[in-house]
């Protein structure tokens, strides 16, 4: 492994973020108010994020790599076993830390000890300077600067613990002096979403002069099926939607979410005679931010592409089957 030279320059040049948590969409695209904040302060600063992950190659990766607020988006297998293991990981990393050459490293986590572990690796091996939560006493040891706790960041802010996700961040951002200050979520269309949104009516024979409205309901995965809208809600829904405002319907999803829709439309069809077009599967992660790009609306469950849309600034109906509305955004 080559030495690694700290920039000895006051303002930081390159930040390494590091994140442990879910590899989903949604989870890892709500940092992105803490990534504008932190560019508001540094304009200058390139942002890498580092995702420790125990799902590598997850489908979310394709997306946050094109963020265009990231300079560069690296993963790391977390799962380790052993001496021989925490090495293999240590490596890994090490190879992020030479290619970054980063100035500061932020550590999002506020719980867990791997995290703490790297950061303090990080700060004797390369001597970066890092910055973490003390979320618990004794945690603040491992970093150069640290914030306080998520709850005493809460009540000195007023806010409901546990925290919205997006407000998560801005624990430790506060060591820093930086504050949400109601910056939203965001996502720019990809080159390859703007190709679809400009082919995909002639492609699909869906008019020109018909005002969408996505739907996408999701939650296909085994684990996420628990979070999946009764279709009689989300056909109830469309169905009120199509008739007062013409909305034309277009369903979204995977390519294994295919007959979880052709299931809503066999339904939706016994009480509308208005046109449902279905394009799971047509499009893939990249495409999407073109096609939610192209609606008016866009009505979906608690999934990835309803935080796409949060992010695009595209008007959502969002179906939860929980009362947790910390998990709701807004943007103006």
């Amino acid at each position: 492994m080559k030495p690694y030279t700290r920039d000895s320059s006051n303002s930081p040049k390159r930040i390494l973020l590091i994140k442990g948590h879910s590899a989903g969409i949604g989870d890892i695209l709500r940092s992105s108010a803490a990534w504008r904040a932190l560019r508001n302060k540094f304009q200058d600063t390139e942002l890498y994020l580092l995702l420790l992950t125990k799902e590598p190659g997850y489908v979310s990766e394709r997306l946050i790599a094109r963020h265009h607020l990231l300079k560069g988006f690296f993963v790391v297998d977390k799962r380790t076993r052993g001496f021989g293991g925490w090495m293999k990981f240590l490596s890994a990393i090490g190879k992020v830390v030479n290619a970054v050459t980063p100035d500061l490293m932020i550590d999002f986590e506020p719980h867990g000890l791997r995290t703490s572990l790297v950061s303090l690796w990080m700060r004797s091996k390369f001597g970066i300077k890092t910055v973490g939560i003390n979320e618990v006493p004794g945690r603040g040891l491992f970093y150069n600067i640290c914030s306080s706790s998520t709850e005493k960041f809460a009540q000195k802010r007023r806010l409901e613990c546990p925290l919205e996700y997006a407000y998560r961040d801005f624990v430790v951002l506060s060591a820093l002096h930086i504050e949400r200050n109601g910056i939203p979520i965001e996502l720019e269309e990809t080159h390859e979403g703007a190709r679809f949104r400009n082919e995909f009516r002639k492609r699909f024979g869906i008019p020109e002069n018909a005002v969408l409205m996505g739907v996408n309901i999701g939650c296909g995965t085994p684990d996420a099926r628990i979070k999946r809208p009764d279709l009689e809600v989300i056909s109830h829904l469309v169905g009120h939607l199509q008739e007062r405002y013409g909305y034309t319907a277009v369903l979204t999803g995977a390519r294994f979410e295919k007959q979880i829709n052709r299931e809503f439309t066999t339904l939706h069809a016994k009480k509308s005679h208005s046109k449902v077009y279905d394009l799971a599967g047509d499009t893939d992660l990249i495409e999407l931010s073109g096609l939610i790009r192209e609606c008016r609306l866009f009505l979906s469950s608690d999934s990835g592409p309803y935080h796409m849309a949060v992010a695009l600034g595209i008007p959502t109906l969002a179906i939860f089957n929980f009362d947790n509305r910390r998990h709701f955004h807004s943007h103006p």
